[in-house]
């Protein structure tokens, strides 16, 4: 990496003057502008690796358009090319400094990779950063663009670069349910609806019911990914593509679907995609409901582990951390606590997505930068939640299985089994009586001589009870 520059500060202007920039940056005066203006999140651009990803390759294919229709020559495409490689290998993070919270519909994001980009130009040129004569953020690396058509399809590309891992760390969950399924799959226990008693199942029917419900979220997402493929890219300011020259936005997004080797096409309507955010609001909506599904799981393993001595305790979390300052021997299920507290920072996230969207004002929505934040980081707290609901809990969670069958002998469950064969008005009574004395559901069927015990044991097989009966 090339240090031509020596002096401390350099001099740059824009349209509201001069002002000194540090010279060891690569940004400009515009990004400093925001870095004054913008001290609010403290949450900078340089927090969000795939954004800065989906921003150069967009700079990129912009680039490789404006240069095969002639507008761009081959020096200047080369060092915008070895700029955007250069900061796709991470060498200049740090300069990303802009507040992800911003006034201008993403405008400081955008002129902060503009100036980057030719700033590490104009040193791969052998010439000193702020020589925009050469090589300018403006005239050059954002030819034929806007933030209005950059920022979105940066936006769609990012979260598509996200998802990978976000849907990796989801299959890798719902497999480890599975597992548990398998391993848990003959010990009978007790359903309960409504938090009362309801009828047997087993232990692997409940865990397998975590892992269905979350595989529904995998195909979900996976589907939700041909929302974010048409994009607006050359549609430039509002939908017209002005300053663009015919063909370019076929060219443009033709080269970034090259780049990403994903689908990328254009929208059916530049116009409506430069203002409306339907489909990110679609998107984090997805990602609200699979937040929701995550904290009804823990939630029920918080139940289920409830104990050790007097809750249901038919299973047991793995120990993790004390769970308290002033009780020797507490363990407090932190784990799948941890997991709903982010769940619902997503719900707080979609939310304000949604106030934001709404927000949006004729050919425009100037609240777009929250949109990106709120969804990238709902994306970074469901996939660290997840990584860490499977490799600190799920992966060691055992059955407490003798629990398992003492809450289902003492439970009154049993006589759903038995409605077929004596009917729901002497079975009502059976339990009714089982309640008043305390005896169990077996003990009042036998003594009444309604049932041989040999009968019992036919009607309460264990695949007479978890399932329809063959």
């Amino acid at each position: 990496m090339l240090h031509l520059n020596s002096s401390e500060n350099r001099i740059e202007k824009d349209l509201l003057g001069h002002m000194e920039v540090a010279n060891s940056v690569y940004y400009g005066i515009q990004t400093q502008r925001a870095i004054d203006n913008f001290q609010l999140s403290r949450n900078k651009l340089c927090n969000y690796p795939e954004l800065i990803k989906a921003l150069v390759l967009v700079k990129a294919a912009c680039a490789k358009a404006n240069n095969k229709q002639k507008l761009l020559d081959d020096k200047k495409y080369d060092a915008i090319i070895f700029a955007t490689q250069a900061i796709i290998d991470g060498e200049f993070d740090k300069y990303f400094s802009v507040d992800m919270i911003q006034g201008g519909a993403g405008t400081s994001c955008n002129m902060n990779m503009n100036e980057v980009i030719a700033n590490v130009g104009l040193e791969y040129m052998g010439l000193k950063k702020g020589q925009y004569s050469f090589l300018h953020p403006n005239s050059h690396v954002n030819m034929s663009q806007s933030t209005n058509d950059v920022y979105p399809t940066a936006i769609r590309l990012a979260i598509h670069l996200k998802q990978t891992h976000l849907l990796d760390a989801l299959s890798s969950l719902v497999n480890a349910f599975g597992e548990k399924s398998h391993e848990f799959k003959d010990i009978q226990k007790l359903a309960r609806t409504q938090l009362q008693d309801a009828v047997p199942m087993t232990l692997g029917q409940e865990f397998n019911s975590f892992s269905s419900t979350l595989r529904q979220e995998v195909t979900l997402l996976n589907s939700m990914s041909e929302l974010l493929m048409s994009i607006n890219l050359g549609g430039t300011a509002v939908g017209t593509g002005i300053t663009t020259k015919q063909g370019y936005s076929k060219l443009a997004i033709k080269a970034l679907a090259d780049l990403t080797s994903i689908e990328f096409k254009p929208v059916d309507d530049f116009f409506d995609a430069s203002s409306d955010m339907g489909a990110l609001v679609t998107y984090s909506s997805a990602l609200k409901r699979l937040a929701l599904k995550l904290s009804k799981i823990s939630n029920d393993l918080r139940l289920l582990s409830m104990g050790p001595r007097g809750g249901i305790s038919e299973i047991k979390l793995p120990n993790r951390q004390p769970g308290s300052s002033i009780m020797p021997g507490k363990v407090n299920p932190v784990i799948p606590e941890a997991v709903s507290q982010c769940a619902y920072q997503v719900v707080g996230l979609d939310l304000a997505i949604s106030m934001a969207a709404e927000a949006g004002q004729l050919q425009l929505n100037a609240m777009e930068p929250l949109i990106a934040v709120n969804l990238l980081e709902s994306m970074n707290l469901l996939t660290n939640a997840i990584v860490m609901l499977k490799t600190l809990c799920v992966d060691d969670i055992e059955a407490n299985e003798s629990r398992c069958r003492d809450n289902l002998n003492n439970s009154l469950a049993m006589v759903t089994a038995l409605n077929p064969v004596l009917g729901y008005e002497v079975c009502t009574q059976i339990t009714k009586e089982a309640l008043q004395n305390g005896g169990s559901i077996l003990e009042q069927v036998i003594g009444k001589k309604l049932l041989t015990r040999q009968q019992l044991h036919s009607i309460l097989n264990t695949n007479n009870i978890v399932q329809p009966i063959p």
